[in-house]
């Protein structure tokens, strides 16, 4: 899947976010899963942009209330965190819906042998 950053989204106001030369980069799957996740909300209007700079701003101010570091090795953690947080206030996943999705995503990746793709069981 290929996916686009719309021109509105100004990632120079996104200091911490792991780059190259080329910009953006992932050091894992998940997270150009998480940051595919996010582009797809908004695209389908979930959330603005605002919206989202909030909520990832006051997540990465948090974390550095908490003394830990501003040298990008966990800045897609923070944004998975902000992720489930709008999606938890938007009230798009319903109870302990969120909490039961993260345990089986913790369990298949446990399960699943290094390289293999995750796969959760699909629900009836």
């Amino acid at each position: 899947m290929t996916t686009s950053i719309p021109p509105e989204v100004d990632l120079g106001a996104l200091p911490a976010l792991p780059r190259d030369d080329a910009g953006p980069v992932f050091s894992a799957p998940w997270e150009a899963q998480a940051f595919a996740m996010t582009l797809s909300l908004h695209a389908r209007g979930v959330f603005t942009w605002r919206e989202w700079a909030d909520v990832l701003a006051a997540e990465l101010a948090a974390a550095s209330a908490r003394g830990e570091p501003d040298d990008g090795t966990h800045y897609y953690v923070h944004w998975l965190a902000a992720l489930e947080k709008l999606v938890a206030g938007k009230k798009l996943i319903l109870g302990n819906e969120l909490e039961r999705r993260v345990d089986e995503w913790d369990a298949a990746a446990r399960s699943t042998p290094h390289g293999k793709p995750i796969e959760l069981p699909r629900r009836g």
